[in-house]
Protein backbone atom coordinates (compact mmCIF):
# COMPACT_ATOMS: atom_id res chain seq x y z
CA UNK A 1 0.00 0.00 0.00
CA UNK A 2 1.20 3.53 -0.64
CA UNK A 3 0.99 6.34 1.22
CA UNK A 4 -0.51 8.97 -0.73
CA UNK A 5 1.83 12.60 -0.26
CA UNK A 6 1.00 16.04 -0.91
CA UNK A 7 2.75 18.84 -2.83
CA UNK A 8 4.09 20.70 0.29
CA UNK A 9 7.10 22.79 -0.56
CA UNK A 10 8.79 24.60 2.62
CA UNK A 11 10.01 28.05 1.57
CA UNK A 12 12.99 29.02 3.15
CA UNK A 13 14.01 32.84 2.93
CA UNK A 14 17.61 33.28 2.35
CA UNK A 15 19.04 35.23 5.79
CA UNK A 16 19.66 38.53 4.24
CA UNK A 17 16.35 38.74 3.28
CA UNK A 18 15.06 39.02 7.15
CA UNK A 19 16.29 41.61 9.12
CA UNK A 20 15.39 42.32 12.83
CA UNK A 21 13.93 45.71 11.69
CA UNK A 22 11.72 44.14 9.00
CA UNK A 23 7.76 43.93 9.35
CA UNK A 24 8.15 40.53 9.04
CA UNK A 25 10.63 40.46 11.98
CA UNK A 26 8.68 42.48 14.30
CA UNK A 27 5.24 40.66 13.40
CA UNK A 28 6.59 37.24 14.25
CA UNK A 29 8.45 38.89 17.34
CA UNK A 30 6.98 37.01 20.51
CA UNK A 31 6.28 39.19 23.31
CA UNK A 32 5.34 38.58 26.34
CA UNK A 33 1.91 39.22 27.59
CA UNK A 34 0.45 41.54 29.78
CA UNK A 35 -2.38 43.86 30.61
CA UNK A 36 -2.64 46.97 29.29
CA UNK A 37 -3.09 50.12 30.96
CA UNK A 38 -6.81 50.95 29.91
CA UNK A 39 -7.85 47.33 30.67
CA UNK A 40 -6.16 48.13 34.62
CA UNK A 41 -7.60 51.08 34.96
CA UNK A 42 -11.42 49.84 34.54
CA UNK A 43 -10.77 46.30 36.38
CA UNK A 44 -10.21 49.25 39.48
CA UNK A 45 -13.15 51.44 38.82
CA UNK A 46 -15.01 48.64 38.58
CA UNK A 47 -13.56 47.59 42.22
CA UNK A 48 -14.19 51.00 43.56
CA UNK A 49 -18.07 50.88 41.95
CA UNK A 50 -18.46 47.80 43.79
CA UNK A 51 -17.21 48.94 47.34
CA UNK A 52 -18.82 52.00 47.06
CA UNK A 53 -21.72 49.97 46.92
CA UNK A 54 -21.16 48.24 49.53
CA UNK A 55 -19.93 50.50 52.44
CA UNK A 56 -22.87 51.35 53.70
CA UNK A 57 -24.18 47.70 54.46
CA UNK A 58 -20.76 46.89 55.72
CA UNK A 59 -20.67 50.24 58.34
CA UNK A 60 -23.76 49.47 59.32
CA UNK A 61 -22.37 45.81 60.24
CA UNK A 62 -19.96 47.24 62.45
CA UNK A 63 -21.61 49.91 64.21
CA UNK A 64 -23.23 48.62 67.73
CA UNK A 65 -26.73 50.40 68.19
CA UNK A 66 -29.63 49.77 69.64
CA UNK A 67 -30.32 45.86 70.77
CA UNK A 68 -26.83 44.91 69.06
CA UNK A 69 -25.17 47.24 71.31
CA UNK A 70 -27.11 46.48 74.23
CA UNK A 71 -26.62 42.69 73.89
CA UNK A 72 -22.99 43.05 73.07
CA UNK A 73 -22.66 45.28 76.37
CA UNK A 74 -24.22 42.75 78.89
CA UNK A 75 -21.99 39.68 76.40
CA UNK A 76 -18.85 41.76 77.32
CA UNK A 77 -19.85 42.88 81.20
CA UNK A 78 -20.43 38.77 81.48
CA UNK A 79 -17.40 37.67 80.11
CA UNK A 80 -15.59 40.53 81.94
CA UNK A 81 -16.93 39.23 85.34
CA UNK A 82 -16.32 35.74 84.53
CA UNK A 83 -12.67 36.21 83.41
CA UNK A 84 -11.78 38.24 86.75
CA UNK A 85 -13.52 35.12 88.89
CA UNK A 86 -11.17 32.71 87.44
CA UNK A 87 -8.24 34.77 86.91
CA UNK A 88 -8.12 36.10 90.54
CA UNK A 89 -9.69 33.12 92.49
CA UNK A 90 -12.45 34.98 93.83
CA UNK A 91 -15.94 35.32 93.59
CA UNK A 92 -17.44 38.33 91.01
CA UNK A 93 -20.37 39.84 90.64
CA UNK A 94 -22.22 41.51 87.50
CA UNK A 95 -24.48 44.49 89.03
CA UNK A 96 -27.68 45.29 87.56
CA UNK A 97 -29.93 48.27 87.97
CA UNK A 98 -33.03 47.32 86.68
CA UNK A 99 -34.80 50.87 86.71
CA UNK A 100 -31.76 52.68 85.51
CA UNK A 101 -30.69 50.49 82.71
CA UNK A 102 -27.13 50.42 84.34
CA UNK A 103 -24.81 46.95 84.55
CA UNK A 104 -21.40 46.95 85.63
CA UNK A 105 -18.55 44.41 86.94
CA UNK A 106 -18.59 45.21 90.69
CA UNK A 107 -16.65 48.42 91.56
CA UNK A 108 -16.22 49.23 87.35
CA UNK A 109 -17.76 53.21 86.77
CA UNK A 110 -20.18 53.51 84.16
CA UNK A 111 -18.89 53.45 80.31
CA UNK A 112 -15.03 51.76 81.60
CA UNK A 113 -13.84 49.03 78.83
CA UNK A 114 -11.06 46.62 79.75
CA UNK A 115 -8.81 45.03 76.42
CA UNK A 116 -11.37 46.05 74.42
CA UNK A 117 -14.39 44.84 76.22
CA UNK A 118 -17.48 46.43 78.32
CA UNK A 119 -17.16 46.40 82.05
CA UNK A 120 -20.01 48.84 82.86
CA UNK A 121 -22.48 49.85 80.38
CA UNK A 122 -26.30 51.75 80.16
CA UNK A 123 -28.71 49.89 77.97
CA UNK A 124 -29.18 52.52 75.09
CA UNK A 125 -32.11 54.74 74.62
CA UNK A 126 -35.63 52.87 74.01
CA UNK A 127 -33.84 49.29 75.39
CA UNK A 128 -35.41 48.47 78.43
CA UNK A 129 -35.26 45.09 80.87
CA UNK A 130 -38.03 43.24 80.49
CA UNK A 131 -37.31 40.58 82.31
CA UNK A 132 -34.51 39.59 84.92
CA UNK A 133 -34.33 35.77 86.35
CA UNK A 134 -31.70 35.12 89.15
CA UNK A 135 -32.40 31.37 89.94
CA UNK A 136 -35.77 31.82 89.29
CA UNK A 137 -36.81 34.81 91.31
CA UNK A 138 -37.85 37.57 89.65
CA UNK A 139 -35.63 41.08 89.95
CA UNK A 140 -37.24 43.23 87.61
CA UNK A 141 -38.71 45.79 90.10
CA UNK A 142 -35.88 45.31 92.21
CA UNK A 143 -33.36 48.22 93.71
CA UNK A 144 -30.56 46.42 92.18
CA UNK A 145 -29.59 42.48 91.68
CA UNK A 146 -26.61 40.45 91.40
CA UNK A 147 -24.94 37.86 89.33
CA UNK A 148 -22.04 35.89 91.01
CA UNK A 149 -19.66 33.93 88.64
CA UNK A 150 -17.31 31.66 90.51
CA UNK A 151 -13.15 30.65 90.15
CA UNK A 152 -14.54 27.38 88.77
CA UNK A 153 -16.02 29.30 85.87
CA UNK A 154 -19.58 28.46 87.01
CA UNK A 155 -22.17 31.65 87.38
CA UNK A 156 -25.98 32.26 89.18
CA UNK A 157 -29.01 30.57 86.55
CA UNK A 158 -29.99 33.77 84.75
CA UNK A 159 -32.02 34.70 82.31
CA UNK A 160 -32.18 38.22 81.01
CA UNK A 161 -34.89 39.69 78.13
CA UNK A 162 -34.35 43.13 76.85
CA UNK A 163 -37.05 44.78 75.08
CA UNK A 164 -37.15 48.06 72.59
CA UNK A 165 -37.69 49.36 69.41
CA UNK A 166 -39.75 46.59 68.47
CA UNK A 167 -37.18 43.42 69.39
CA UNK A 168 -36.79 41.71 72.18
CA UNK A 169 -33.85 38.95 72.95
CA UNK A 170 -33.35 36.44 75.56
CA UNK A 171 -29.63 36.24 76.82
CA UNK A 172 -29.55 33.06 79.09
CA UNK A 173 -26.41 32.48 81.69
CA UNK A 174 -25.40 29.04 80.75
CA UNK A 175 -24.39 28.16 85.02
CA UNK A 176 -22.22 25.53 84.22
CA UNK A 177 -19.83 27.16 81.96
CA UNK A 178 -21.00 31.27 82.60
CA UNK A 179 -21.12 31.99 79.53
CA UNK A 180 -24.03 34.16 77.68
CA UNK A 181 -26.31 32.26 75.31
CA UNK A 182 -28.32 34.84 73.29
CA UNK A 183 -31.55 33.71 71.49
CA UNK A 184 -34.85 34.65 70.45
CA UNK A 185 -37.71 35.19 73.65
CA UNK A 186 -39.72 32.57 72.35
CA UNK A 187 -37.01 29.63 72.44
Amino acid sequence: MKLRTTNFKLRSYPVDAVRRDSQFAIRNLKLPRAFTLIEIMVVIAIIGLVAAMGMPSIIKAVQKEGMRKALGDFQDVCFTARERAIFSHQKTSVLIHPAQGDFSVDGAAAGTTSHGKAVASTLPDGIKFAMLDIFRQDYLESDWARIFFYPDGTCDETVVVLLGRGESEKITLDYATATPIVSDVNQ
